[in-house]
């Protein structure tokens, strides 16, 4: 069965290139031309992924991006214009799990949708369980949970933790762990890792400011810290 995208934007010539192309290829492609006609093709189509142009009218990319993800963690990809760093960090942080900047072509958006997808059906790492500390990781279900109870990872972040805990101690420059989630044909910059990271703490730590699991390595990158039994309630 063919995978569905969802492509939100508010250029009919954009939404056309990428349906034509995306088709092209074998997808299933649904468009809408702003947030609330997104969200609502999100919630009956079910996509797999969502080609999301921040810049919209009425609601926009952000403002579609902060209630989807209160309800469904598919990967979403952020179509942007925009060149300033703060606005892609801005579109992480909300839980957008990669982005790319127009014009680009439609090689590498279709390299970078099958990077997602390959994230978030669990393709780029092994083994399938992790059990450590409180955090238990299946990678089967594509679950998470901490101390029994269910915690939402976007595919992005539920990578890095897989990462990590299949091999803790070792230490990941912020290169590396671009690289390992998403592949060379990112070209992203590296502080997005550090978004993902400061999302991640936030659901696994109890105290993110002061991190058990996902340690900081000053000028070098983060490192998992592996602590087996479970921690005292």
């Amino acid at each position: 069965m063919p995978k569905t995208i969802l492509v939100a934007d508010d250029k009919s010539s954009v939404r056309n290139l990428v349906r034509d192309y995306l088709e092209s290829e074998g997808f299933r492609v649904v468009v809408a031309s702003n947030g609330e006609e997104a969200l609502y093709s999100a919630r009956k189509e079910k996509p797999d992924l969502v080609l999301l142009d921040i810049m919209m009218p009425g609601m926009s990319g952000y403002e579609f991006l902060k209630t989807y993800r209160k309800e469904r963690e598919t990967p979403v990809i952020l179509l942007t214009a925009k060149m300033e760093e703060t606005d892609k960090v801005l579109g992480l942080e909300l839980g957008a799990d990669d982005y790319i900047t127009k014009p680009f072509g439609m090689k590498e958006l279709v390299a970078r949708i099958n990077a997602v997808l390959r994230r978030s059906e669990g393709k780029v790492l092994a083994p399938n369980i992790l059990s450590d500390g409180d955090i238990r990781l299946d990678a089967e279900s594509r679950s998470v949970t901490i101390k029994g109870s269910p915690v939402n990872l976007t595919p992005s972040e539920f990578t890095i933790l897989r990462l990590f805990m299949s091999s803790p101690g070792r230490v990941f420059s912020r290169s590396d762990i671009l690289l390992q989630t998403q592949g060379s044909t990112y070209e992203g910059v590296e502080r997005t890792v550090d978004v993902h990271i400061r999302n991640l703490r936030s659901k696994i730590e109890k105290v993110p400011s002061s991190p058990e699991y996902i340690e900081t390595v000053f000028g070098v990158g983060y490192r998992y810290r592996e602590v087996r039994g479970e921690r005292p309630r």
